[in-house]
């Protein structure tokens, strides 16, 4: 009769790894980006990624900047990458860099490809049939190359899960952010985004930029007035309030808006307002009804509405899913 073994202690799985491919002449804010949102942040967060660099031929290679950067991984650090940030790229990649990103995909690694980083993916056919954010500079010569993408030069990021694309390189925050999000929950997302003193989080429908206007001068930004209402969640503010607020008409800050951030001034502000329940879900067990008056969403009633038309789930199984 075997004699009965204890079982082994399970080794705790290590942090997500995330290896971001730099090139020659590499822009760094999208790099810089990438690993302020994935490195480390001190004790009191907790740390659920690692963050390196690799190239196709390591070593000293030149910025955009003029301060060269030292890489000391091949293109071998990307076959046990969790995520792969293709930070940027030329526009003809070599066949051993379209072989290391289609075998990290095969496997299941997420590929995030910012501004020139979309031709890799597109060279790949990982974006044959599918929406993807691309540089309005860039669109032409994308069409060019890979008809079958279907290009948008008006979002500030696309993601389908195995691939997402961010146009701009003041993306980058954005995308990642968006990533922690998804696979942590709102409230670390926010506190890796405080630690950072970053804006509020960019849903990826909003606008790369905003467009000239055919006469008069550039809209002031939005900035001062963003913040006052985050400061001011759980009052009952109006798009009139708001106009107000900024010394404008509702028409006027309602334009504002969809050229500045691509959505109207309400819908903004509910997805702040959902975006703190999300964060008081997760960390607290506060009743709904006192989340509710907390977030300015009045009542439970109307949090669970709006929560389940936003998310598809209610704030009972989505806290439950993250506690």
């Amino acid at each position: 009769m075997p004699l009965d073994c204890p079982e082994k202690p399970r080794t705790p799985p290590g942090p997500h790894r995330v290896v971001a491919l730099v090139a020659p002449n590499q822009e760094l804010y999208p790099v810089t980006s990438a690993s302020a949102v994935f490195g480390y942040h001190g004790p009191d967060i907790p740390r659920h990624y690692s963050f390196s660099l690799c190239a196709e031929h390591p070593g000293s290679l030149p910025t955009t900047v003029g301060v060269p950067i030292q890489v000391d991984s091949g293109l071998e650090a990307i076959d046990d990458a969790d995520t792969v940030v293709i930070a940027g790229w030329t526009l003809a990649p070599s066949p051993a860099v379209l072989h290391a990103v289609s075998q990290a995909h095969a496997r299941g690694a997420r590929i995030v490809a910012v501004c020139a980083g979309i031709f890799i993916p597109a060279a790949l056919g990982l974006l044959d049939g599918r929406r993807a954010s691309v540089h309005w500079e860039l669109s032409g010569e994308l069409a060019a190359r890979h008809p079958r993408v279907i290009p948008d030069h008006t979002v500030i990021y696309v993601d389908h899960g195995d691939v997402a694309t961010a146009g701009a390189s003041a993306a980058t925050l954005d995308l990642c952010l968006h990533q922690v999000l998804q696979e942590h929950g709102a409230a670390h997302a926010m506190r890796i985004g405080r630690q950072l003193a970053a804006g509020p989080h960019r849903e990826g429908c909003q606008r790369q930029y905003p467009p000239l206007p055919t006469t008069g001068p550039m809209p002031d930004s939005l900035a001062p007035l963003l913040e006052w209402l985050l400061s001011r969640l759980p009052d009952p503010i109006t798009v009139e309030d708001m106009a107000a607020r900024s010394g404008v008409s509702p028409r006027t800050l309602t334009r504002q808006f969809a050229d500045q951030l691509g959505v109207p001034p309400a819908r903004w502000l509910l997805e702040r307002r959902l975006a703190a329940t999300r964060a008081l879900l997760e960390e607290t067990d506060l009743p709904v009804e006192t989340i509710a008056t907390r977030v300015g969403l009045s009542s439970a009633v109307n949090l669970r509405r709006r929560f389940y038309t936003a998310l598809r789930t209610t704030p009972a199984v989505y806290r439950r899913s993250f506690r």
